[in-house]
């Protein structure tokens, strides 16, 4: 494919040819390359429901951050190799198994391989919304790639502080390149759309995970997109932090959130009046997302 001949898919933007088996920050190279694919019931209730979305996780993620907890998959490469014809096959096993939605998870370096995969699959009858789940550190013009083809935009936004990004994922410029990927996706999908059992169709989700000891960050991440997006952005506020791979020896997030840090940024999400979304509930794990609305 040309586009990984030097390869500028993501803002790291690292300009190797995949094709001849450069390896750039992702370390991706040139086929699609996917840890597992199911269906999965954890994602917020507009997301699975009771069918389940049917999650293809691709290997090698471009941020490779500290506390993942998919590390073995995005950062450590594990996975499978697999083709675009495959691939095509897999989104229509998922349609087939009843799930909401094909759920794209940490894509970026094969863009290329699935939109053709969508092409396939859609001529043999993929009908079900596809939904992208990516960490936010996209590059605009990828992005516009994925105009026409993508219905749900679930981005993360993990930083506020650069200086967080640093330590954390080795990137300087998070913050700049998630405001502007998620206003791109909000022009890109518009206002959010339901069917008549509350799943979602179309639109846009921005989830944000608490971290320990970094409250203010969670803070001024609200505040941005109340001040940009407006009220009735729809908001996943994460609390299922735990310390894992690199962040086992990192005394700045080697422990859960506590109570207090969480309703701290809960009641702080309530004063700016943010009118949508979920919460999660630290008291009870089973319940993983309660509405907020």
């Amino acid at each position: 494919m040309k586009e990984l001949e030097e390869c500028t898919l993501c803002p790291f933007k690292c300009k190797v040819n995949r094709n001849k088996n450069e390896l750039g920050r992702c370390r991706a190279g040139n086929k699609i390359k996917i840890g597992l694919y199911s269906l999965h019931y954890d994602e917020e209730p507009c997301i699975s429901g009771k069918s389940g979305s049917g999650t293809v996780f691709f290997s090698n993620c471009n941020l490779k951050c500290e506390f993942c907890q998919n590390y073995k998959i995005s950062c450590e490469s594990k996975g499978e190799e697999i083709s675009i014809e495959k691939l095509s096959e897999i989104f229509l096993e998922q349609q087939n198994n009843g799930a909401n939605n094909i759920n794209l998870v940490t894509a970026v370096p094969y863009i290329p391989h699935i939109l053709e995969a969508i092409k396939k699959a859609k001529e043999k009858g993929l009908n079900i919304p596809i939904l992208y789940n990516t960490s936010g550190y996209e590059n605009i013009e990828t992005l516009k790639m994925l105009e026409g083809y993508i219905d749900i935009y679930l981005p993360d936004f993990k930083y506020y502080d650069n200086d967080l990004a640093m330590r954390l994922s080795k990137v300087k410029d998070y913050r700049e390149k998630a405001e502007a990927a998620i206003l791109e996706m909000k022009r890109q999908v518009g206002e959010n759309i339901y069917d008549q059992n509350g799943i979602m169709r179309k639109g846009l989700i921005i989830r944000h995970l608490v971290l320990p000891n970094n409250i203010q960050n969670s803070k001024d991440i609200l505040k941005w997109i109340k001040e940009n997006l407006g009220e009735e952005t729809t908001i996943s506020l994460m609390a299922q932090y735990f310390p894992t791979y690199k962040a086992l020896e990192n005394k700045e997030i080697n422990r859960k959130l506590t109570k207090e840090e969480y309703e701290e940024i809960e009641n702080y999400l309530y004063e700016l009046n943010l009118k949508n979304g979920y919460i999660q509930d630290l008291e009870d794990e089973e319940e993983k997302y309660v509405p907020k609305f």
